[in-house]
C-alpha cells in the first residue's frame, strides 16, 4: 500500500504526535505503515475528519496511560490501530465482532506459520478454538 506524500503530510500536520523525521512519518514495523495508510484511505473517503481522528487518538492514548502504559513511544501505533478499530466500528464500516473474528484468525494463522514466512489466512483460521 503506497503512501500518498500529500496525504501523509496533511496527516502529520493534523496529528502532530505522529513519529516523523525530515522525510515524513517513521515506522518501526511494516504493519505500522499499513495501519497509517489505511487511516489515510479512510480519511480520504470521508469516514472521519482529522480533528475527529486526533481527538479519538488522544482519548485512546489517555485511556492506555490510565491503564499503565508507560508512554515510551513504542506503543504509539498500537494506540493508532486501536483508534482505527474503534472508529471504523463506531462509523459502521465494520463491527467490533468482525474485527475480533479477524484478529483471532490472524493470531491462529500466525501460530501455525513458521518464523520468517508470510502469514496467510485460511478458512480454518476462522474456526472456533477447540
Amino acid at each position: 500500500m503506497a503512501l500518498d506524500p500529500q496525504a501523509a503530510d496533511d496527516a502529520t500536520r493534523a496529528v502532530p504526535s505522529i513519529p516523523r523525521d525530515a522525510d515524513g512519518p517513521v515506522f518501526r514495523e511494516p504493519w505500522e505503515a499499513q495501519a497509517f495508510a489505511m487511516t489515510l484511505a479512510l480519511h480520504a473517503r470521508g469516514v472521519f475528519t482529522w480533528n475527529e481522528w486526533a481527538a479519538s487518538l488522544a482519548s485512546e492514548i489517555k485511556r492506555a496511560q490510565t491503564s499503565g502504559d508507560p508512554d515510551t513511544g513504542e506503543s504509539y501505533y498500537r494506540h493508532w490501530l486501536a483508534t482505527l478499530e474503534r472508529l471504523v466500528a463506531a462509523k459502521g464500516v465494520t463491527s467490533a465482532d468482525t474485527l475480533h473474528r479477524y484478529r483471532d484468525a490472524w493470531d491462529h494463522a500466525a501460530d501455525r506459520t513458521p518464523h520468517g514466512s508470510p502469514i496467510v489466512l485460511a478458512p480454518e483460521d476462522f474456526a472456533p478454538a477447540p
